[in-house]
């Protein structure tokens, strides 16, 4: 036994040598694009993966198909086009594309002259998968359905989600770095997430580095007891915690995926799920739930700008620059060595003692804008909506009051006293709206 545990053992390790061995290619992956529930309806979506420009639009069977955000005319974006029939045409000259990609028809050709056969966009494989929508960056033949890394227990009924998407003003790696470092939960989330007197050691451990990511596990060294938290990265773009307590049935996690959309900007959407407490998650509005997910992001969205900028002023390498703790920071640095290992291929990247076209003299001088309208509430089907109604709400309210107002003016008596009071509850309403309006345009700033 003791033979076969060493050789089993030998076996693991030459098998983790050879997976570490092997090249990161950033376009055989999946990358999210957004939810399907906050996709738009009877219009194309654009979105963009490393600069490069996409489209979404639905074919005339509902399929979703993906495209170059580029018509091959005259470059104009196709975004900015319309759905004609499943196809989507150019708002240019009316060049109309299909679902894989060919031009289908040119308002400018005679009816009897033959379409040139470069006149076409390429496609790419898209897929709807537990309620999250999917691309392929690379050959379609490539693409395996199964590598998509979605969460066993949201195929489970008992088990529910709230989800919320949300465009970040910095680069992805910024983003997996903070939610790969649980130590900050209890300082940059005090009353929040955490507590800040509950900020204490974590014993870390990394079970796995290789090209396809990262497992850990983490618990709180003031308590031994408690059962291992796991922690696994998943390359390039996923981030989930998993907890559970096999004795109380009870099961549940936060996913964190991401797009590097830009140099500079990147798309988070993010998933809690759990079997207790369902009502919860059910009763509550998602617009309303997203008002607190969007606090605890803008919590830390000033200290990542922050940290950003430093870094890009110093010039240095990470390694150079941070003094990282054992007991804190294990997850954020083997992260980051991830990067020098297997990052090579991504188009630009900050790893612990490498990087790849990152300009450190950047816009250091120029931070970015927190903006939570353009950021989420414009992306977000139910916070759009929520957003339109309540600033419907308000400017009818004033309509009212003014009316009300007049009414009393021209009233005498009880009828006066009736209008004064219905006019001062239509103001409160204005008022109420004005206050909800601004939580869909304005961030959280610490006071």
């Amino acid at each position: 036994m003791i033979v076969d545990s060493k050789i089993e053992e030998q076996a693991r390790q030459t098998a983790l040598q050879i997976e570490q061995n092997q090249e990161f290619n950033w376009r055989e992956c999946w990358y999210p694009v957004c939810f399907v529930q906050d996709l738009p309806k009877n219009r194309s979506y654009s979105f963009s993966l490393y600069d490069e420009p996409f489209v979404l639009f639905r074919d005339l069977d509902g399929k979703l198909v993906c495209l170059v955000d580029r018509c091959p005319h005259r470059a104009a974006k196709l975004s900015d086009g319309q759905i004609t029939d499943g196809k989507i045409e150019c708002l240019y000259h009316g060049w109309q594309f299909g679902s894989d990609g060919q031009c289908l028809h040119i308002p400018q050709l005679a009816t009897d002259a033959k379409i040139p056969a470069n006149a076409c966009v390429q496609s790419f494989k898209i897929v709807e998968r537990q309620g999250m929508v999917w691309m392929w960056a690379g050959v379609g033949e490539a693409a395996a359905d199964d590598d998509i890394p979605t969460i066993e227990e949201l195929d489970k009924p008992e088990f529910v989600t709230t989800d919320v998407m949300r465009d970040l003003p910095y680069d992805q790696f910024y983003f997996i770095e903070n939610i790969m470092d649980p130590a900050h939960v209890h300082i940059s989330h005090d009353g929040t997430l955490g507590q800040r007197e509950n900020a204490k050691p974590s014993e870390m451990e990394v079970l796995e580095n290789s090209s396809r990511g990262i497992r850990g596990r983490l618990r709180g060294m003031s308590k031994p007891n408690l059962p291992w938290s796991q922690l696994d990265f998943i390359a390039p773009n996923f981030v989930i915690y998993k907890f559970s307590v096999p004795q109380r049935g009870v099961a549940g996690g936060v996913a964190f995926y991401s797009i590097p959309l830009g140099k500079g900007r990147c798309r988070i959407l993010v998933r809690n799920y759990n079997n207790f407490k369902t009502w919860k998650f059910k009763l509550t509005p998602r617009w309303l739930d997203h008002m607190l997910r969007n606090r605890v992001l803008e919590e830390d969205l000033p200290l990542i700008i922050g940290q950003k900028t430093q870094i890009e002023r110093l010039g240095q390498s990470l390694k150079q620059v941070f003094l990282p703790l054992k007991t804190c920071d294990t997850f954020v640095v083997e992260y980051y060595k991830w990067l020098d290992k297997f990052g090579s291929s991504l188009p630009y990247y900050q790893g612990y003692s490498t990087s790849k076209n990152i300009d450190n003299e950047g816009n250091c001088l120029n931070p970015p804008s927190l903006d939570r309208f353009s950021q989420h509430t414009q992306l977000c089907s139910s916070c759009s909506g929520a957003y339109q109604v309540t600033n419907r709400v308000k400017q009818i309210s004033v309509g009212v009051a003014i009316a009300l107002a007049a009414l009393a003016i021209s009233a005498n008596g009880w009828m006066q006293i009736l209008a004064v009071s219905a006019s001062l509850g239509a103001v409160g309403i204005a008022v109420a709206a004005q206050k909800l309006k601004t939580h869909f345009e304005r961030p959280y700033t610490r006071h």
